[in-house]
């Protein structure tokens, strides 16, 4: 073991666009010694962006976690009491939903400096990727952020249900039946527009559009698939044009900015 002790920086990949890292982020690949990263990080151009590091992919999938978190954490661990600099290449922003948390308890527990660089969560971007905004002044005021990788309680989706707003959930797929099914159950309105994002910042992004009574058939048929975002609300309506439409929106967008 070194004398000298590393350090763990988490890193936010974002929704898997590299071009969608932060400036420390960036940073902070460059100065790895050895880099875990997810299976959404941004991970294609990774051998440039760490050209010293040693890259271990740790990455989970639905239903096949070859690697465990705990074993993550002791690797992460054991890397920075032998020197390292180690960055933890998530997907999205660490903390949400990405058990960052759990991974600076580790860090401090074992006495190693740790850094969170905050990233683009896909809870935004992504819907904003398919022309979605989460809020806006005329229809939304809230937005709800959701895990749906376990399945909501009666008391939490007649929560959801009666909030208002827009319904972000992350990792829901699996779960969509119950989650639309309970808040029908609850009152919600069975034509809310409702929109399920594949692949979000992908060449292979897709969206399919329904309403809360309809998405499970129209995801049947279009075989949608993790990873997804679903977004339920009325700022859904502002994107029926689907990704065509959203992707010339972004176009002039950013042909606006630049002039």
């Amino acid at each position: 073991m070194s004398t000298r002790i590393g350090s763990v920086t988490l890193v936010g990949g974002g929704p898997g666009d590299p071009d969608l890292l932060t400036v420390a982020g960036v940073r902070a690949l460059s100065e790895a010694d050895i880099v875990l990263y997810d299976r959404l990080a941004p991970h294609e151009t990774l051998a440039a962006m760490a050209p010293r590091a040693e890259l271990v992919d740790v990455g989970k999938r639905p239903g096949h976690h070859p690697i465990p978190q705990e074993e993550i954490q002791r690797m992460m661990v054991a890397a920075a009491l032998d020197g390292a600099n180690v960055v933890r290449l998530k997907g999205g922003d660490p903390f949400v939903f990405g058990r960052g948390g759990e991974e600076v308890e580790a860090c401090r527990s074992a006495g190693i400096p740790v850094v969170v660089v905050p990233g683009v969560t896909s809870a935004i971007s992504v819907p904003a990727a398919a022309g979605i905004p989460v809020t806006h002044r005329n229809t939304s005021r809230m937005f709800t952020v959701v895990s749906g990788h376990a399945p909501l309680s009666p008391a939490e989706l007649e929560h959801l249900a009666g909030l208002g707003g827009t319904i972000v959930i992350l990792m829901g797929i699996t779960n969509l039946p119950s989650i639309t099914a309970g808040l029908l159950r609850f009152g919600m309105a069975p034509a809310m527009p409702v929109a399920v994002i594949e692949q979000g910042y992908s060449a292979r992004q897709r969206t399919t559009f329904g309403e809360l009574t309809t998405i499970l058939t129209e995801s049947v048929q279009a075989r949608v698939a993790s990873p997804a975002v679903v977004i339920i609300g009325e700022v859904v309506s502002l994107a029926r044009g689907g990704d065509t439409d959203a992707s010339a929106v972004l176009v002039d967008a950013a042909a606006v900015a630049g002039s």
